[in-house]
Formats: structure tokens, C-alpha cells, sequence
């Protein structure tokens, strides 16, 4: 059961960096299931230290994940059109095979967002797309940065306990 909990638990993490790039999922809350799923096994000794802050920097980073591009986008004279821009320029830049085709589609989808919203004012539409961009790729980087921590973690009381995991 262990080596179960502690492949599902990887792959958990792994959801969770993939997560901080995709706005459907949930990124530093998956890789938290996945450190959950890990102090589950057997060898390894729970930590209510570890899971309990690392539970409240996923919600917080949650919280902030919708604060921050709202920040971005009002900082610079962008409303709500632009902040739907970019994700929907976010999903499809995704399917498009190109390299960064998510972050070209993100500063797309915020400057036609923004664009829609105000049509004769392109000067102003470019200006709000930058912002929204700009919150986008903190709040992404910042979801990155954590997801990749928590699997630090996760492989790192992995290999610390390696001979109990699979004895």
C-alpha cells in the first residue's frame, strides 16, 4: 500500500506543477494531496508541522492566484474583459503548437478582452493587456515556484526514507 500511496502521491506533485501553468487546476493544492498522500505511508512519520503550513500556502496561494492578476489589471486601467482574455488566450495559446504559444495567447486574449470592452481605444487596450498579463505571469510564477517546493519536499522525505518505503 505504501508504494501506492507514494506513486499516486508523485504523481499528485506532478499534476500540481502542471497545475501552476493551467488555470483549470488547482496546482499548490494538488502537490498538497500529494504530500498528504506521502506522510500517509507508513514509514514515513507524520508532521502536522509540515502539512499544516504547506495546507495554508496552498490556500493562500489560491486566494492570492485570483488577487493578483486583478492587481495587474487594475494597476493598469484594465477591467474584468481583459482578466477573461487572458485566460481564454491561455487556454487556447495551449493548443496552439508553437513554443510559448500560452504566454503569446495570454497577451492576446487580454488585449481583444480589452479590446471588446473599449473598441476605439487600442492605446488603452494595449496598456491593460500588459497588466493583466503582467498579474498573470506573477500569480503563475508564483504557483510554479510553490509546486516545485512541495515536490522538493515530496522527493526529499522520499529518498530520506527510500529503505522503508519499499522494504
Amino acid at each position: 500500500m505504501d508504494i501506492f500511496l507514494l506513486i499516486v502521491g508523485f504523481i499528485f506533485c506532478l499534476i500540481g506543477i502542471a497545475g501552476a501553468l493551467l488555470p483549470v487546476l488547482p496546482g499548490p493544492f494538488m502537490g498538497w494531496i500529494g504530500l498528504l498522500l506521502l506522510y500517509l505511508t507508513s514509514p514515513i512519520e507524520m508532521s502536522y508541522w509540515v502539512l499544516g503550513i504547506t495546507l495554508f500556502i496552498s490556500i493562500l496561494i489560491q486566494v492570492l492566484d485570483y488577487i493578483i492578476p486583478a492587481m495587474g489589471t487594475k494597476k493598469f486601467g484594465g477591467t474584468k474583459y481583459g482578466a477573461y482574455g487572458t485566460t481564454i488566450g491561455l487556454i487556447i495559446g495551449l493548443l496552439v503548437p508553437m513554443p510559448l504559444g500560452f504566454i503569446i495567447g495570454a497577451f492576446i486574449g487580454a488585449f481583444i478582452g480589452e479590446m471588446i470592452y473599449d473598441a476605439g481605444n487600442p492605446k488603452r487596450a494595449g496598456k491593460a493587456a500588459v497588466g493583466s498579463f503582467l498579474g498573470f505571469l506573477a500569480s503563475t510564477t508564483l504557483k510554479l515556484i510553490v509546486s516545485v517546493a512541495f515536490t522538493g519536499i515530496f522527493i526529499q522525505q522520499a529518498l530520506a526514507n527510500w529503505d522503508n518505503l519499499v522494504n
